[in-house]
């Protein structure tokens, strides 16, 4: 690894940890923050939010992703993942997985504990068979009540 990418998977650790600090977890008391770096360069944070219907609440991945997408970037090189485990690394959950293959597919995940201690792996290692819009585009038969219908 180049001194230069060495720096900047470095800042982008650092800044999965420090968005662990702005987590909204009163349920869980389980924080975690995610940093995702645009492919121009940018870091984007994010932190998990929690609500009392629990459904309602956001992952941290997902929140940097969406957040990211709506300033307008939609290409990621990497994500950084942070927790306050200590003994292991966590990993995202399956829905954070489904939308880190949909905008990060090629994207390498560094799975990181509070002493920045962390692991590298990809998208594609994590949601192997990821679903993403070619899969509407194939050809697929149409439902009987379409069918029956003309449609």
């Amino acid at each position: 690894m180049e001194n230069n990418e060495h720096d900047i998977i470095t800042d982008l650790i650092e800044k999965s940890i420090e968005a662990k600090k702005h987590s909204y977890c009163p349920y869980s008391n389980f924080r975690v923050g995610a940093a995702l770096l645009t492919a121009d360069g940018r870091i984007i944070q994010g932190c998990n939010v929690e609500n009392a219907s629990y459904t309602l609440g956001l992952c941290a991945e997902r929140c940097a992703i969406f957040k990211a997408v709506s300033d307008g970037h939609k290409q990621f090189t990497a994500v950084a993942i942070s927790t306050d485990l200590t003994d292991e690394f966590a990993y995202p959950c399956g829905a954070c997985r489904q939308v880190m293959f949909e905008f990060a597919k090629d994207a390498d995940v560094y799975l990181v504990k509070p002493d920045l201690t962390h692991i590298k792996t990809n998208v594609e290692t994590l949601l192997p068979g990821g679903f993403d819009g070619s899969f509407l585009q194939k050809p697929k038969t149409k439902p009987p009540e379409l069918a029956m219908n003309g449609n």
